[in-house]
């Protein structure tokens, strides 16, 4: 595959646009098939002649709306994408974008919902604890599949307190991220199983689950949450939801519709997968039992991370397996042996164990509140009745939809002109939605950056 014709430096586009832009037309168009590899970050521009940082740029745009799979240490994998978009030309980038590449003073603002704040993050005595871990000659060895059960065992304390998870530390297997949870919950189900996927849903677990094997049935969303109604006009497996803060709509699913949801996987001898997205990060009323502490049958399968609440790149997250999937989703973690470095987990379970990340998370539980209330604020003073603000209650992004005749295309590209990077909804949704929507996360931005951004989308979108 020759990238090199379909670049072209002179027209000032940015580069890793253009780069974007090949690979989204060629996976739409087919050409791409699901599952091939990407050259790597090196590789690519090497043969291009750009900065690898072009290239990662690409990859993480392409990776953000679904059109990759990043697999850690792997590299990138082009994702499945539904039938509808095929034979759709995608919106060209916006010509009149100044040259990231030629212009690397150019501050952009990024709303990336990934993204946690890290210039609050107690580093000194993490390196402190970190040493020690490294220190430690007992961890050089391997460790159990499932996770050394000294963080397990934390895990399972602390979901205790904090979530009323019920759980015994051999419950819980630890990941090097959730994908990696997930490529074994698609093995404990089987090859073909169906299971009823929140619509619209996070489109990177979808993907993954399909890749998996998996058949990912749409189950429609309302203001409750996945709808029970729904699901029982379906025969599955299991069920994959986001009840403490729905990805990307954010509301919370009420008691009631728990449940109500409980009580369909008891009957139908099914599991729902509860991914407890940004579950620490609640603002207003009181906490939420998870679906976990509610289920008298074992059939909640709770995943969670650390990646919002301790340091992305350590790639940190765990599940904890009801009683009945247990024995065989330990001999299956046997496969892998072990994902997260032993010393990682160490350092992690000391930390929680000296109270060093309780307060951290307490710090950032006020620090998030601080910021969201400076982007509600923001957004009603600068934008007014131009947007709707959607799930705003919980987490570490809202959403803007925008009244009037406008597409999701503009809104972003119209951003990214003033320098804003903003996210799309519609690669969440089976079929495109009708109101044009955006997502906005705030976690790594400072006060100043959200109030500034804001001021920059009201200039765009004007």
């Amino acid at each position: 595959m020759d990238i090199t014709p379909f670049l072209e430096p002179e027209k000032g586009r940015p580069l890793y646009q253009q780069l974007y832009s090949f690979f989204k037309r060629e996976i739409l168009a087919g050409r791409l098939k699901a599952g091939t590899k990407l050259p790597s970050k090196r590789a690519l521009s090497k043969h291009v002649n750009v900065s690898q940082t072009t290239v990662e740029h690409a990859y993480e745009q392409l990776t953000a709306e679904g059109y990759l799979i990043s697999r850690p240490r792997k590299g990138w994998y082009a994702a499945e994408v539904e039938g509808r978009f095929h034979g759709t030309a995608p919106p060209p980038p916006p010509e009149t974008a100044a040259n990231d590449e030629a212009s690397p003073s150019r501050h952009i603002i990024d709303f990336h919902h990934g993204h946690a704040d890290l210039r609050n993050f107690p580093i000194s005595a993490w390196k402190k604890t970190f040493a020690n871990a490294v220190d430690d000659f007992s961890l050089f060895q391997s460790g159990p599949a499932a996770g050394d059960i000294a963080l397990r065992s934390m895990i399972s304390s602390y979901l205790r307190e904090s979530r009323g998870v019920v759980s015994t530390p051999e419950q819980v297997i630890i990941g090097a991220g959730t994908t990696i949870l997930l490529q074994l919950l698609c093995r404990l189900f089987g090859e073909g199983a169906a299971v009823g996927f929140e619509n619209p849903g996070f489109h990177r677990s979808k993907t993954f689950l399909k890749t998996g094997g998996l058949r990912v049935i749409p189950i429609s969303v309302d203001n409750r949450g996945m709808s029970v109604e729904e699901l029982r006009q379906h025969d599955l497996k299991g069920a994959y939801v986001t009840p403490s803060h729905q990805f990307p709509l954010g509301m919370i699913m009420p008691v009631g519709r728990r449940l109500e949801l409980l009580d369909w996987a008891a009957l139908n001898g099914a599991y729902i997968i509860e991914d407890d997205y940004d579950g620490e990060f609640r603002y207003a009323g009181q906490p939420i039992p998870s679906l976990q502490v509610l289920d008298q049958n074992s059939r909640v399968i709770y995943m969670g991370t650390f990646s919002k609440s301790l340091i992305p790149s350590l790639r940190v997250s765990y599940m904890v397996l009801p009683a009945p999937l247990l024995k065989d989703g330990l001999r299956l973690a046997s496969l892998y042996k072990q994902t997260v470095s032993r010393h990682v987990q160490h350092a992690v379970a000391q930390f929680m164990k000296s109270g060093d990340w309780q307060r951290h998370l307490n710090r950032m539980r006020t620090l998030y509140r601080k910021k969201r209330k400076a982007l509600l604020e923001t957004v009603q003073r600068e934008l007014g009745e131009s947007v709707l603000i959607k799930g705003e209650n919980a987490g570490l992004h809202i959403i803007l939809e925008a009244n009037g005749a406008v597409s999701e295309e503009t809104l972003i590209s119209k951003a990214f002109e003033e320098g804003v990077k903003v996210y799309p909804v519609s690669a969440s949704y089976e079929e495109p939605p009708k109101s044009a929507s955006v997502l906005l996360g705030f976690g790594g931005l400072s006060e100043e950056d959200i109030e500034t951004g804001i001021k920059k989308l009201k200039k765009a979108w004007r």
